[in-house]
């Protein structure tokens, strides 16, 4: 009898690691409480459990290539297309997009609330000598801050420490800086909303298409991380691309707004378009 109770045991805690994965993810999808939603309902549904690091982009895609992870869920693209290109990743997937915004004191002092384009917000900062709160981390927001201030013809660099603050942490502890020190932020619009500690400062600029915030979800390619968990991470991704992985993304709301926008069926929808023709 004690034997055959042992047997059950390891053959229960053998099933348990089979269905787990990692997940390399950004601090913005963590902070705003999606997998905290989402992954429950998964993990019912498929018997998948997921283990979550939250790091920017950059690092968590790093990590990924050295196998730490068995899925990669990011946002920058141009970076994900060349961690599949040089086989890291089986392939990668829209999964869901929603925007980047500038946050700041009511005031506006740098007036930025009117400027027709991003590219204008960020020279008014710059020209009125405003305080900006960057995350300096290489995530994804970083890539595409930096980005911008390319496009404006302005190299932050020079005034670091100064009027350009660098915190080198995630977006929530980046709010925490810009919002206590009076100082302009770009963040994505979940992070903001599920955000705690507004204070003084609000949405001061949006709904420009440079500030379009798209995330991609890769699986990892088991050739280059033999030790990778292929199979659940590929039941993970399947199950997230599909029509009820999606609307599960579609239907979390906080504060009764939607955080996020699935467009895996739009990605996939065009991409048989182009085969077709």
């Amino acid at each position: 009898m004690k034997y055959l109770i042992v047997l059950v045991t390891l053959t229960f805690s053998t099933h348990l690691i089979a269905d787990t994965i990692i997940v390399q993810s950004t601090t913005s999808t963590q902070n705003s409480g999606l997998y905290d939603y989402l992954f429950p309902i998964l993990k019912k549904e498929t018997g998948v459990q997921v283990n979550v690091v939250a790091v920017g982009t950059g690092q968590a895609i790093k990590n990924t290539m050295r196998c730490d992870g068995d899925v990669l869920l990011v946002h920058a693209k141009s970076d994900e297309e060349i961690f599949v290109a040089e086989g890291y990743g089986k392939y990668r997937q829209d999964l869901m997009y929603n925007d980047f915004i500038i946050i700041g004191p009511k005031a506006d002092p740098a007036k930025i609330a009117d400027a027709p384009d991003a590219i204008e917000a960020l020279q008014r900062i710059r020209q009125a000598g405003a305080k900006f709160a960057s995350r300096g981390d290489d995530s994804g927001t970083h890539k595409t801050e930096r980005s911008l201030w390319q496009a404006a013809d302005i190299d932050p660099e020079p005034g670091s420490g100064q009027w350009y603050l660098e915190t080198g942490s995630g977006m929530g502890s980046t709010l925490n800086t810009g919002v206590g020190l009076g100082a302009y932020v770009l963040t994505d619009r979940a992070t903001w909303i599920a955000f705690a500690n507004k204070q003084d400062s609000a949405i001061l600029f949006e709904g420009k298409p440079a500030l379009f915030n798209q995330y991609g979800i890769i699986p990892v390619n088991a050739d280059k991380c033999p030790s990778t968990n292929h199979k659940a991470a590929e039941t993970f991704t399947q199950w997230l691309l599909s029509e009820t992985g999606q609307a599960a993304i579609a239907a979390y709301r906080v504060k009764g707004q939607q955080l996020f926008f699935p467009n895996a069926n739009q990605a996939e929808q065009a991409r048989l378009s182009q085969n077709n023709d």
